[in-house]
């Protein structure tokens, strides 16, 4: 009994210390009622990887160090780079002394030391280290203060408003803060745009230099929740202890982001609880198409008398769990359709609904263009109709 009693008086002080103002009970966000829990950290926010939508939320916009979190915005640039073309895989890496320098964690790189840019992302996602995430900045950006600019355009560009960064690897540096919601708006876009992000994310052990260095996943996740995908952990002095923890059961994705928890624990702790709640009360319903839909529809003036339609594939919506069984898909298209038709021109919406009423809508498609009926085409169409007799 006095072992809760000290437990819970140590939490407390813990959550007086960082100034935590707990999520209100039943608040509304977008179309979910936000549960009443509480987790231990300073901000929090569960959302689903596929629709953006919000689950959960707790002092979501307030601005924090967010420690080597910071390092998906540079994995996210660097898989840019490396999907333009502009750099590759097996390119070496130099060491320079700034990246030398780096304290916390590390593979204790030596300038002049070479790595290939494969080993170096291995190093960043499973070892979070901070050398080698400051040589792969100064690779893609020429410097780390100019892949930090590039870092703070391509969060203006996601939407992430509350957020700047000053480095790459995510040490505690003034003004070097982001939220909850930014970098769920970051890891969801880290994910959905470069999966291929989470054959790293996902090795338990490495090693490099031969076998000499050891790497372990600082994400203890991986070894104790089903599921577990990423995504990465963080922590320092100011930020406490953080996660961005990604996960995925039965086609339902789900980013629960954990700032400022007192202890590796609690961060776990907090990111399953997470998890938890939306595999527990959420699904992702595909999205049927109706018995009824035509695959074309009559074109009037056009060349080809009917356009052939293309209906949305693999999309989905999220509805609170057994929801599925209550949807239905109705179509919103005209009789016929009029040239010119565009390839990929949407001419009608695939609607939809649930108890709480339209949930989506997906464009339908002409999937061949069809040009106006002329004069002139005509006149070519019966040319050529006359040579193949």
């Amino acid at each position: 009994m006095w072992k809760k009693r000290i437990l819970a008086m140590a939490m407390a002080v813990m959550l007086a210390a960082m100034n935590t103002i707990s999520v209100c009970a039943g608040e509304q966000v977008g179309r979910f009622q936000m549960p009443d829990f509480d987790v231990p950290c300073r901000s929090a926010m569960l959302i689903c990887q596929d629709t953006g939508e919000v689950l959960y939320q707790k002092n979501a916009d307030q601005q924090v160090p967010i420690a080597s979190i910071t390092k998906v915005m540079t994995l996210m640039l660097t898989f840019e780079a490396l999907e333009q073309g502009k750099i590759k895989l097996t390119d070496t890496v130099p060491v320079s002394q700034h990246a030398y320098n780096m304290g916390g964690s590390q593979i204790w790189l030596e300038p002049g030391e070479q790595f290939t840019l494969d080993e170096m992302i291995r190093a960043i996602c499973v070892a979070s280290a901070n050398d080698a995430a400051v040589a792969v900045a100064e690779f893609v950006g020429g410097s780390e203060p100019v892949f930090a600019d590039m870092m703070n355009r391509k969060a203006q560009e996601l939407g992430m408003t509350n957020t700047t960064f000053k480095n790459a690897c995510g040490l505690d540096e003034e003004g070097h803060l982001s939220s909850a919601r930014d970098v769920a708006t970051m890891s969801r876009a880290m994910l959905q745009n470069h999966p291929d992000i989470m054959h790293y994310t996902t090795i338990w052990t490495d090693s490099l230099r031969n076998g000499e260095t050891q790497l372990v996943n600082t994400n203890k996740l991986l070894k104790r929740y089903e599921g577990i995908t990423g995504l990465k952990t963080g922590t320092t002095g100011k930020a406490g202890v953080c996660i961005t923890a990604s996960a995925e059961r039965n086609g339902l994705k789900l980013i629960a982001v954990v700032l400022g928890a007192a202890s590796g624990a609690e961060r776990f702790e907090a990111a399953t609880t997470l998890l938890d709640y939306g595999f527990a009360n959420y699904e992702m319903a595909a999205c049927p198409t109706p018995e009824n839909a035509p695959q074309s529809l009559d074109v009037k003036r056009g060349i080809e008398k009917q356009a052939v339609l293309e209906y949305p594939k693999g999309e989905g919506v999220l509805v609170p769990k057994g929801g599925a069984k209550g949807l239905k898909a109705e179509l919103e298209l005209p009789e016929q359709l009029t040239a010119p038709l565009a390839k990929g021109q949407t001419v009608g919406y695939l609607v939809l609904s649930g108890e709480e009423g339209v949930l989506g809508k997906w464009p339908i498609t002409v999937k061949s263009s069809i040009p106006e009926i002329t004069f002139k085409n005509s006149l070519e169409i019966l040319y050529k109709s006359l040579i193949r007799l």
